[in-house]
């Protein structure tokens, strides 16, 4: 974690404590001079205060109850020169991170296939504990598309529980090092992806398999090579692993990425040189003691790659 993100943190639950500190202190006095029998008028600060307290108990809520079921389906139009006339509608998902009790898998399966893509693709980051492995790969193998599915691994995968079975009988091929070529209608577009615990120079080595004439999309579980990319033939860059901070504040955005770049390539949609970089907010939760999303709805991305 950046240093500048572990400040901000640090400064946000010092704050919401704070408010809420304050809240219990107002509330035991309250309490003590009824008890006493004495009276006294509600201040403006004090209103000030409850109503903060409230705000922040309806946000809690809100970030439990409802977002983390709010999947926002994100459609991208790209259009580019090296294809002529196939347009390839490819799905990217992200950071599943499934638990013992479905969420959003159903719902994911339903939405996609509705979608008819022609590739799904998956960024990493598939469970939070090993029971949840059934569902996951019962979601994975529900998931269709007319080309095929692809994934890489992310830091839960490598990390937390490696050597687990995570793609067999899905129709998922995991790519470490690999590039696939996919033709539709005659064009091809190539499909590479890596391993999250790869070394830069084994990076590099498949990179520099990527031909100029082709559309290439590169899947990684971080952001980490974005601005490495100069000589490498990468149009469509594909990550996750922020969540896009997964509690996030309005006009401030995530307060914490764990990303080397911090809130640099936070979410969304970036160009860096001749590639375009898209990270994918996730569908799942992790990382904090209550599992919530706060203004970072979880998201499906849906890329339509056709012609100029």
């Amino acid at each position: 974690m950046a240093t500048n993100e572990i400040i901000v943190l640090v400064l946000f639950i010092a704050a919401v404590s704070s408010i809420y500190i304050a809240e219990a202190v107002l509330l035991c006095v309250h309490v003590y001079n009824k008890l006493r029998g004495k009276y006294r008028r509600i201040t403006k600060r004090a209103i000030f205060l409850h109503l903060l307290a409230l705000i922040g108990v309806i946000f809690f809520c809100y970030g439990y109850f409802i977002e983390p079921y709010r999947i926002e389906v994100k459609t991208i139009l790209i259009k580019t020169s090296k294809l002529s006339e196939a347009t390839f509608r490819i799905v990217q998902i992200s950071d599943l991170h499934c638990d013992k009790r479905p969420v959003n898998e159903k719902r994911t399966v339903n939405i996609i296939n509705d979608l008819k893509p022609d590739i799904i693709v998956f960024t990493g980051d598939a469970i939070n504990r090993p029971s949840a492995l059934p569902l996951f790969k019962e979601t994975m193998k529900s998931l269709n598309a007319s080309l095929g599915k692809f994934a890489v691994y992310g830091n839960w995968e490598t990390r937390h529980w490696p050597g687990l079975d995570y793609f067999s009988q899905t129709g998922f091929e995991v790519l470490d090092g690999d590039v696939v070529h996919l033709d539709k209608n005659g064009e091809t577009i190539t499909i590479s992806g890596l391993n999250c615990d790869v070394r830069r120079q084994s990076a590099k080595s498949v990179l520099n398999k990527l031909a100029h004439e082709n559309y290439n999309i590169f899947l990684f579980h971080f952001s980490d090579f974005i601005e490495s990319l100069d000589r490498f033939n990468v149009d469509l860059y594909l990550c996750g692993h922020t969540h896009g901070g997964q509690v996030a504040l309005p006009f401030y955005g995530a307060l914490i990425t764990l990303s080397k770049f911090g809130k640099k390539y936070e979410a969304g949609q970036y160009v860096v040189g001749n590639t375009t970089l898209y990270v994918n907010r996730g569908l799942g939760m992790d990382g904090y003691p209550v599992k919530l999303r706060l203004f970072a709805r979880p998201e499906i991305t849906v890329f339509d790659i056709g012609p100029k």
